[in-house]
């Protein structure tokens, strides 16, 4: 199934669960189709290059939703329903183009012999892992160690200094 990014341009005076309840209608819709909605995104407020004439007057503001989802060719034209809708100045659904996902992508040659150049005859034994007896376990470069030293060194002779005064 591809992949498609649903818009919905919802006029600015709609609360948030109204718009909850319209795309919790499109994605019940997807679900009824055998579709997977993959993701959910709220922009909020954005204002609009024009403003978009509608009955109760024209609107220079909207607040946008995108649903992402995975549903059949035809689902976009099951939306038609949405040009009913009031509470919407406009909506969109735009497929993702060379986006391979599900059975697509298992069936296609590249993915096929991706683990094959790994071999499972490797074992632990194979490889040379040095096992330090003291606790320096996670600290395996002393380098930096004389760094900190004369960094506390310069530290206390300034503390001593200022004592002094």
């Amino acid at each position: 199934m591809p992949l498609y990014d649903c818009m919905l341009l919802v006029k600015p005076t709609v609360t948030r669960e109204v718009i909850a309840d319209l795309v919790t209608r499109v994605a019940r819709r997807a679900c009824q189709r055998n579709g997977v909605v993959t993701d959910v995104k709220s922009f909020g407020k954005v204002n609009l290059g024009y403003g978009i004439k509608k009955l109760d007057g024209r609107h220079y503001q909207g607040q946008l939703m995108q649903m992402t989802m995975m549903v059949p060719p035809s689902f976009p034209q099951e939306l038609h329903y949405l040009n009913k809708e009031d509470r919407l100045l406009r909506w969109l659904v735009v497929k993702h183009r060379d986006a391979v996902y599900g059975l697509e992508f298992i069936n296609e040659d590249d993915g096929r012999n991706e683990l094959s150049g790994f071999s499972q005859a490797h074992t632990k034994d194979d490889y040379d892992i040095e096992i330090d007896s003291d606790d320096d376990r996670w600290d395996n470069d002393d380098s930096d160690d004389d760094e900190y030293a004369i960094e506390e060194e310069e530290e206390e002779e300034k503390e001593e200094e200022e004592e002094k005064k």
